[in-house]
């Protein structure tokens, strides 16, 4: 999916500008978000918050039986990403700069996917408490990739979590994140076009990132190899 710039409200448009000391990188697994923050925290001496969705101990029972065990794993998910994030909510002494590999808010798209309309309110009502303290980043990284592209991508990294779901899994699961990220508006937004590359992994493409971290960052903006 091609996406455009979204149209912003006057008030977004206004958001102050600032350092970025919080930076999440996202996208669907396989797209190479892992790779590039832990290039960048290499690069920039930041703090590395890595996802560790392997650790979850629902997850193997998840993959064989997704219906019956779709509430338990969602919900390690999350509280484990929620302790994350308050230890990012910590001063570090040693670090200017923190970069994580997901992006919190992200966890309610995997679980419209997964969960039914009993156990998505429940969720949801547990979000609502929890959400409102969990930091907002100084700026988000996405790297969207199509589903065609995610599962060429897939078959030799073994990156997902979710082995085995199907196409038509992969399919919805791009389609939520485009869609999610079509109408973000928490925090700057910085788009590495898909035909762009990987910016892990192309040099002048990653040293077009690095240089845009060092400008104001106010709505939404767009990277190629030779800057936004």
């Amino acid at each position: 999916m091609k996406m455009r710039r979204p149209v912003r409200s006057e008030m977004s448009s206004r958001a102050e500008t600032r350092q970025v000391t919080y930076l999440a990188i996202e996208g669907l697994p396989g797209s190479g978000a892992t790779e590039l923050a832990v290039r960048l925290a290499r690069s920039l001496s930041a703090r590395l918050v890595l996802d560790r969705a392997r650790e979850n101990p629902f997850l193997e029972e998840f993959l064989a039986a997704p219906r019956r065990a779709a509430l338990k794993a969602q919900l390690f998910f999350t509280l484990s990403r929620y302790l994350q994030q308050q230890q990012i909510a910590q001063h570090d002494l040693f670090h200017r700069m923190v970069i994580s590999d997901y992006l919190f808010a992200r966890d309610r798209l995997y679980a419209s996917l997964t969960l039914d309309d009993r156990e998505l309110a429940l969720y949801e009502k547990m979000i609502g408490v929890i959400g409102t303290s969990v930091p907002r980043p100084d700026l988000v990284v996405y790297l969207p990739v199509d589903a065609t592209r995610l599962e060429q991508r897939l078959g030799p990294r073994g990156d997902t979590p979710y082995p085995g779901r199907g196409d038509q899994y992969l399919v919805a699961l791009s389609e939520a994140y485009n869609y999610y990220f079509f109408h973000y508006e928490e925090a700057p937004l910085l788009i590495v076009p898909s035909g762009a590359g990987e910016p892990a992994r192309d040099e002048s493409l990653y040293a077009a990132l690095l240089a845009e971290l060092e400008r104001p960052h106010v709505g939404v903006r767009f990277l190629g190899r030779n800057g936004s």
